[in-house]
């Protein structure tokens, strides 16, 4: 348990490099200097837009991904394998490819809304597969419990069903908000104003280190805000059960009149996520095929699954110790060495990339414009990415198993890696799915971080579309969905896995 420790703190303290470098910038601006920077107007409109953007669309996207699950797993609804797939396919598409599919659509999109708009639609996965991941899993005898007491659907479902998924909606949730706040080239594509849009167009402009550490600062403590609120939502609550789990499906509700609605919101759903950028891309690239042929998407390709594979591997490796403290041993150290690594994933890439720049120039200058310090932005990015199905996994691999397999002459390695490593393997795969996906889509630190001639799939799109140039860009875009889709049908795959084998009682249906 210590060297776990002394692992999490390691790794707590290389993700606490980001924060460092803004509390450090702050410190040398001069506390007049930086009170000057961030009240301002700007900074309250930013503010403004911010905020509103998070309380909007992330409640929003708990409702979809939410309903969506729910639809799937607890209804009589039809083709619902197939919709089950379709609803987690948006994941494959990165935000600022569905920004420039609309884009494409409505070139005057812009705004409070459009930004909530690309947020629910190319976001709300991440609450959807975990949702559904833990519903099909849920112990249904709880529920005709709670039904034989004389509960309806509708209270069974708010009372008894809502409260155990919890965890994977504020987990869901948590994400959502993080990705919100560190999101650059969709809403930038849409001309909305954040925070993190902002310090990207500051440090292009004028490479004003003191006003884009300013905003740093607010943004970094907005995501403290979030983390305080999603650690006191969370409690304390235990998940875990021991025994075969559910020996029965649960029976489903029949939507009766409401098929038709469930079935046309579904549809638009689905039309909006997927099928509208998925038109764009496929048009844009079928006409600029005679003039764009680009040469380098290859080369390209090869970098985005290479930097994807290594840091799933490491990411996972890196989240385990963290997860695990969090979850087996819960108090007020673990927690902090938890929540410290979301603060670095919230904060914009490019704050990230210019903190490893300072501290590798003025510490080790070998792996300045290195794949290593390109590497360690990523886990830096991508933690929580990993941390959030690990310790959903570890909440629900009970302890008693693991001392009941040291009891029966099991050593303490031998028992972890045959119960607690095998039970949380959906999960590590989860996360290590999650990690590649954001890896091979990640723009705003690669720009910064990678290696003089490194070319990735989303630096060449972002290159090309920022010149306007969406014929060019188009390629990328369907190389990034293609290599996405695989990676997000086996993630799904992986979390209905998760759920373990279900037996079918006599009469159940």
């Amino acid at each position: 348990m210590r060297l776990l420790t002394l692992a999490a703190g390691a790794i707590a303290a290389v993700a606490a490099v980001p924060l460092g470098f803004v509390v450090y910038t702050t410190i040398d601006t001069g506390w007049a200097e930086s009170a000057r920077l961030v009240f301002r107007p700007r900074v309250a409109e930013l503010l403004t837009n911010t905020v509103l953007l998070t309380a909007i669309a992330v409640p929003l996207s708990v409702i979809v991904g939410v309903g969506g699950a729910w639809l799937v797993e607890r209804t009589v609804l039809w083709g619902r394998r197939v919709w089950s797939l379709l609803l987690a396919t948006p994941l494959a598409i990165p935000a600022f490819v569905g920004s420039y599919g609309w884009v494409s659509a409505i070139p005057s999109l812009g705004g409070l809304w459009a930004g909530v708009l690309i947020a629910v639609l190319f976001y709300y996965p991440l609450v959807y597969i975990p949702v559904a991941a833990a519903l099909s899993r849920l112990d249904p005898a709880l529920e005709e419990s709670a039904a034989a007491l004389g509960l309806g659907r509708w209270a069974v479902f708010v009372r008894v069903v809502l409260p155990q998924l919890r965890l994977a909606a504020l987990g869901g949730a948590v994400l959502v908000a993080l990705h919100l706040l560190a999101e650059y080239g969709a809403f930038a594509m849409i001309r909305f104003d954040t925070f993190t849009t902002a310090i990207m167009v500051q440090y292009q402009s004028t490479f004003n280190g003191a006003a884009g550490s300013m905003l740093a600062g607010v943004l970094a403590a907005l995501c403290l805000l979030l983390l305080v609120g999603e650690v006191a939502a969370r409690g304390r609550a235990r998940y875990a059960r021991v025994g075969s789990g559910a020996v029965a499906r649960p029976v489903r509700i029949p939507l009766g009149g409401y098929q038709i609605g469930a079935q046309l919101a579904l549809l638009a759903l689905v039309a909006a996520a997927l099928g509208l950028p998925l038109w764009f891309v496929v048009r844009w690239t079928v006409r600029g095929a005679a003039a764009t042929v680009p040469a380098d998407l290859i080369d390209a390709l090869g970098t985005s699954l290479g930097y994807g594979a290594v840091t799933a591997v490491v990411t996972v490796a890196a989240a385990f110790p963290l997860a695990y403290l969090a979850v087996r041993e819960p108090n007020r150290i673990t927690r902090t060495l938890e929540a410290s690594t979301y603060v670095s994933s919230a904060m914009p890439g490019i704050v990230i990339g210019l903190a490893l720049v300072t501290v590798s120039i003025r510490a080790v200058p070998d792996l300045y414009q290195s794949a290593t310090v390109l590497l360690v932005a990523y886990v830096m990015l991508f933690l929580p990415r990993a941390a959030v199905g690990l310790r959903a996994g570890l909440a629900q691999a009970p302890p008693s198993l693991e001392e009941a397999a040291r009891a029966l002459g099991a050593s303490p390695p031998t028992a972890f890696a045959r119960i607690t490593l095998r039970l949380t393997a959906p999960a590590s795969a989860a996360g290590a799915a999650l990690v590649f996906l954001a890896v091979t889509n990640e723009l705003t630190a690669t720009l910064i971080l990678a290696p003089t001639g490194t070319r990735t799939l989303a630096t060449e799109f972002w290159a090309k579309s920022s010149e306007i140039d969406y014929a060019g860009a188009a390629p990328y875009a369907l190389a990034m969905v293609l290599l996405s889709l695989p990676t997000t049908y086996l993630l799904f795959r992986q979390s209905r896995r998760s759920a373990g084998p279900i037996t079918r009682r006599r009469g159940s249906r």
